[in-house]
């Protein structure tokens, strides 16, 4: 399904999908609202997460903490249909648009996105962590409804 990498024009000018995945056999991906542009998520695909999402037209993702794949939405029904599937210049990082399905969220703590907290940049007195202000207020969902009363293992 993908092309061997072969020359740098190939990889950068070329049109054969020849992503290039790390060390542990993982490459990087964000997430975006197709409509909005929003950033829902960063995660990792491995090979065969990269080959399903291909095929299915909804995201797969590889669970580092699980080492296994994560077919987004398989247990709480908020599937992300990837509108369209991009790849950097070198092809070593993905960027998915999608829609997201369900309840319209992403996080498994039951916010909209993943990056619901802002972190204060500039000078501060160090002897105290930053303060991370949260962006957005209201869950979309209780994961305790949606995933049980299990801790989930991306959380430490």
């Amino acid at each position: 399904m993908f092309a061997e990498r072969r020359s740098i024009e190939q990889v950068e000018e070329g049109c054969e999908l020849a992503p290039k995945f790390d060390a542990q056999g993982l490459i990087p991906v964000i997430t975006t609202d197709f409509h909005s542009g929003e950033l829902l998520m960063h995660g990792y695909m491995n090979a065969e997460a990269l080959r399903r999402t291909l095929e299915l037209g909804e995201a797969v993702y590889f669970s580092r903490s699980r080492q296994a794949l994560w077919h987004k939405g398989a247990t709480s029904g908020m599937t992300q249909k990837v509108c369209e599937l991009r790849i950097d210049d070198d092809q070593d990082a993905v960027w998915l648009r999608v829609e997201v399905e369900g309840r319209a969220a992403s996080c498994h703590v039951g916010y909209r996105s993943c990056f619901y907290r802002s972190v204060p940049v500039g000078p501060q007195d160090t002897s105290e962590p930053r303060q991370l202000q949260f962006t957005e207020h209201e869950k979309v969902f209780d994961p305790v409804e949606v995933y049980g009363d299990a801790p989930n293992p991306t959380q430490l």
